[in-house]
This record gives structure tokens, sequence and C-alpha cells, in this order.
């Protein structure tokens, strides 16, 4: 390992400690900070994830409840986003198997025609107009191609290229082994690309 990746390694077990340390403080200021930062990923992974927005939206905000209720569990060892991932994947699954009784893959699986799909966000540049609308159309593209593949190969597409996990992590938040997560990602580009496929014809 060379010195620079020491050093980033370094400070992001210091950040994730520090996280740590604020979360059994419940420190306000840090709470607001992190809401900030990750507002955005978790509330588009709580929508691929719920097939929802609404509810998505309803989970975002009991996700940070539970952060607040359970941070002192949070202990460091991995980045924060990885635990806060898998504390929004659990409030979930026992959301949809409370309400339904079924599996989050069996109820991911279909889609209702008459929710709204929920588009990706667009840049933030100003690129010429032609481009804005060629990136928004590419993006509803992907967006309705995510959602015909089945739950547990979007899931880890989505947390893999939108959220920008590492395997290892997105096995962490999955409860999947390191294998599993793999294969998952291999045949879930295959799908996205026969979806692609598909709606390009």
């Amino acid at each position: 390992m060379n010195a620079t990746a020491y050093c980033l390694m370094n400070a992001l077990e210091s950040e994730a400690s520090a996280i740590a340390r604020g979360l059994r403080r419940r420190d306000p200021d840090l709470l607001d900070r992190l809401i900030e930062q990750y507002q955005h990923r978790l509330l588009r992974y709580l929508t691929y994830l719920s097939g929802n927005r609404e509810l998505a939206e309803d989970l975002f905000q009991e996700t940070w409840i539970r952060v607040l209720e359970r941070g002192h569990q949070y202990d460091g060892k991995h980045e924060f986003s990885t635990w806060l991932y898998a504390v929004a994947r659990n409030l979930t699954i026992d959301y949809l198997r409370k309400k339904s009784a079924v599996s989050l893959d069996g109820l991911m699986e279909g889609t209702n025609d008459d929710e709204p799909r929920t588009r990706l966000d667009p840049p933030d540049t100003r690129p010429p107009a032609w481009e804005v609308v060629q990136q928004h159309e590419q993006a509803e593209r992907i967006n309705a191609a995510l959602i015909g593949i089945p739950a547990e190969y979007r899931e880890t597409v989505v947390l893999r290229f939108q959220e920008g996990l590492a395997l290892e992590e997105i096995a962490i938040v999955t409860g999947a082994k390191l294998g599993t997560v793999k294969s998952r990602l291999y045949r879930g580009l295959n799908l996205l690309m026969e979806q692609l496929g598909g709606i390009q014809a």
C-alpha cells in the first residue's frame, strides 16, 4: 500500500470513528450534516427498493429516526453509508412484510403501471439544451429498464453504480456472500442491457 492510499484509509477510518462517537452522543449537528450529505442518495435507493416514491419518502424519515435511536450500534468499522443503507434496507423489508406478508422480491417483481416512474436527477451542470434533453431521455430509459429487472439484481446494480458502494459493502448491506453479490451484479447488468435493447428497438 502506497503512502497516499494509507493516508486516505486512515482519514476514512477517523471520519467513521468521529461519526460513531457523534451518534453515541446523539449530536444534532452531526445528524443534520449526515442528512444533508446522504439525503439524495438514500431517497433514491429507497425509491428503487420500495418501488414507490411516496413510500420511499416515509421510509426516508423512518430511517433517520432509526439512525437517531440506534446510532450507538454504528461501530465505525465500515463507512457510515454502508451501515445507513443496511438500516434503510431492513426497515423497508420489515415494512413491506408487515403490510403484505410477502417477500421483498415478490413485491418488487411487479410494478404498478398507474404509479409515476421516478426519474434520475439530471446533472447540476449547464450543458446545451439538446444535451440536457438527451441526458434526460437516457436517464428515463435506464430507469425504466432498471424497474423491469428482478429486485435483487436491481438493488445490486443501484448500490454499485448509482451509490458507488464497493462489492464488499454491498455484501454487508444485503447480507449476501461476496460471490452472490458478484453474480447478481453480472446477471443484473446483462438483464439491464437486454431491457435497454428492448426499449431502444
